[in-house]
């Protein structure tokens, strides 16, 4: 049946057409933006997850600059830290120099005092943004943010890398050791702090060198014994005619002194440890090679003799002395107590000066290790934010090969539409012939 008023082809032809030019216009869309997905009406939930992966993305950005201004201030300290160990180990090699006999002590302390200035110098100069790690102002840690980590229930929660503060300052407040001046009660009392030698005594008094010494032929040792410690108790053993190198060559017969006075915290093995660091150091540092040596079994010390001629050994206690800075109290202050113009000053610095080393290698260490672990992870991050970019590219992102072939055949069946209407529209037109 034909009918004027209803053209049913027509309404057909009409709604493809607009089918088309629907998929067209979101054909046309997808090629202008190059997403396939680019408002929520496209497709909701694809639209939403693309949105939280993008703020994340975002948020690495600011994590990723979080740990370049953290790799940042690292590499000024680790640096810094380097210089230091540099600089203490030129200290050291002057602290070796005061050991030997006919040296300028007073020129080397000042050499010394020069290189602890340039250390403050260092210290003071290590800092990046304002930020300072190894000044000792301090003690809480700098945390560097790391990453976002998001649960299962979309909570996000920051994490971050903890960096130690290592301090290295010069001027932290340290206090040279000094030597007691009261007599033990009698020479039972002494002994029941250091034994071995017969010379151990119990006053200032009798302390005659000359007298009170034991005689240590070559090939043989003495051994000297920590026996109790308590705070204040001052240990001493002294070494007489022992061949020290001197400058330029050879040897000259000389004493030298080795003290040590407890603090609170000092067990029999620290106070052994300390006085046998500080003869080993010496022996290196100022006696031909294998000519003396030192060993250390607990709370003894044992001294050997090898250099081919007697050695004299003694050793005295007394109590009333107060404790000097270690390096384990924090920075390097102890610099400052370190005084090689005198016999005992100059044996103790051996000794402070290594474990002052070790301090600062452990801290250039300590900033090694942290920075490359905020390199690991600034790398991670990188990546992760590519594959996070990539992920929202792959569900949101148009196929532009796939969306130019589709716009072509949607144009062609445009033009198909058109025409199929035009045809439809046309068809009441025959219904005229029936009336001629």
């Amino acid at each position: 049946m034909s009918s004027i008023l209803t053209n049913n082809g027509a309404m057909v032809a009409l709604q493809t057409l607009k089918s088309i030019n629907s998929e067209l216009g979101d054909t046309q869309s997808a090629i202008s933006t190059g997403k396939s997905v680019a408002s929520a009406k496209d497709n909701a939930s694809v639209w939403a997850i693309s949105k939280v992966m993008e703020s994340d993305v975002k948020g690495f950005k600011g994590i990723s600059d979080s740990l370049s201004l953290g790799e940042s201030t690292l590499a000024v300290a680790a640096s810094a830290s380097e210089t230091i160990t540099d600089l203490l180990t030129d200290i050291k090699g002057k602290i070796v120099a005061a050991q030997e006999e006919n040296v300028d002590r007073e020129k080397i302390q000042t050499d010394i005092t020069a290189l602890t200035d340039q250390i403050k110098s260092v210290v003071g100069a290590a800092q990046f943004n304002g930020l300072n790690l190894i000044d000792g102002t301090s003690e809480d840690d700098m945390k560097v943010l790391s990453s976002l980590d998001r649960s299962a229930d979309g909570t996000v929660t920051p994490s971050h890398i903890s960096v130690g503060r290592q301090s290295l300052s010069v001027t932290t407040s340290a206090d040279a050791q000094t030597f007691g001046t009261t007599d033990a009660a009698d020479t039972a009392e002494a002994q029941s702090f250091m034994s071995g030698t017969q010379a151990t005594l119990h006053d200032d008094a009798a302390y005659d060198t000359s007298t009170n010494m034991t005689s240590v032929a070559d090939g043989a040792d003495e051994a000297v014994t920590i026996e109790a410690v308590a705070e204040g108790v001052s240990y001493e053993i002294q070494l007489n005619d022992i061949a020290i190198n001197v400058v330029g060559g050879g040897t000259a017969t000389g004493d030298r002194t080795f003290q040590y006075v407890a603090g609170a915290d000092d067990s029999v093995e620290d106070v052994a440890r300390n006085l046998s660091n500080q003869i080993s150091s010496f022996f290196e540092a100022a006696t031909d090679s294998g000519s003396y040596s030192v060993s250390l079994d607990s709370g003894e010390i044992t001294i050997a003799n090898d250099s081919g001629d007697p050695m004299f050994v003694s050793q005295r206690v007394q109590t009333g002395g107060t404790a000097g800075t270690s390096a384990s109290s924090g920075g390097l202050g102890a610099l400052q107590t370190i005084d090689v113009t005198t016999d005992s000053g100059a044996t103790g610095a051996l000794a402070a000066i290594d474990d002052l080393i070790t301090q600062s290698i452990d801290a250039a260490a300590a900033f090694g290790s942290a920075q490359g672990r905020i390199e690991t992870q600034s790398t991670f991050v990188d990546n992760l934010t590519d594959s996070l970019k990539a992920g929202i590219g792959s569900m949101v992102d148009a196929d532009m090969e796939e969306t130019s072939a589709r716009l072509q055949a949607l144009q062609v069946q445009q033009q198909l539409g058109v025409q199929s209407l035009s045809i439809a529209n046309q068809a009441p037109q025959t219904i005229l012939s029936l009336f001629r």
